[in-house]
């Protein structure tokens, strides 16, 4: 009968800290803890600090209203060139930063430069600007079959971008796409490796991505 016991206990303690870490990494660490991840990250990363105190500052203030992801923040510092990691996600919890490449629009820049131009208008093939939400459902579009999630614009200078195109939106995606191994620049979409679309999906969908485009 003991060992039966020990092995229930056992298998209890298991899934006890199992269930506290899941809770844990699901839930909205404390203002003074954001404080903390903030500082750190400056200390430890390039992401422009002008970025990152106005998205932790929008984190802060919008998380719940907007039912932002609690674990990961993202940040595309297109001061940034593309032939530099200039996508950074952060995680929310430990202050650890990835970086990844990400394109900029074909209007925005010169091919493997930095965004000089940014837009929220439709045709403009420029990159977008401000806070964005991605969102949860993966996707493949039609012609190029690119793997995606969608964004949501949340400000008022952006808010058309997400909505459908019929109603005068503008379509902008998160997207793989191979010509960002080379540098090359998209119609306004935050293209990634196609060989980053694990990592960066997993951690992205729900989250607050702030394009920086210097404005």
């Amino acid at each position: 009968m003991k060992p039966i016991i020990i092995v229930l206990t056992v298998l209890l303690f298991i899934s006890t800290n199992c269930t506290a870490k899941s809770s844990y990494q699901s839930h909205y660490v404390s203002v003074p803890h954001l404080h903390k991840v903030l500082n750190q990250v400056k200390r430890t990363s390039n992401v422009s600090q002008r970025a990152l105190s106005k998205a932790f500052n929008y984190y802060e203030k919008n998380r719940y209203k907007k039912r932002l992801s609690p674990n990961y923040i993202a940040i595309a510092d297109y001061t940034k060139t593309a032939m530099e990691k200039r996508l950074y996600i952060i995680n929310l919890h430990s202050g650890v930063v990835n970086s990844h490449h990400v394109a900029h629009g074909k209007n925005s820049g010169a091919k493997g430069g930095r965004v000089w131009r940014s837009s929220n208008t439709k045709n403009t093939h420029m990159t977008p600007y401000g806070f964005f939400k991605v969102g949860v459902q993966e996707g493949t579009t039609y012609k190029k079959k690119y793997k995606y999630l969608s964004i949501k614009g949340l400000e008022q200078s952006n808010k058309k971008v997400g909505e459908p195109t019929r109603k005068g939106g503008r379509d902008i995606l998160l997207h793989t796409a191979n010509y960002v191994n080379w540098a090359g620049r998209s119609y306004g979409c935050f293209a990634i490796k196609p060989q980053d679309k694990w990592t960066v999906f997993s951690r992205l969908k729900t989250a607050l991505l702030y394009s920086y485009t210097g404005r």
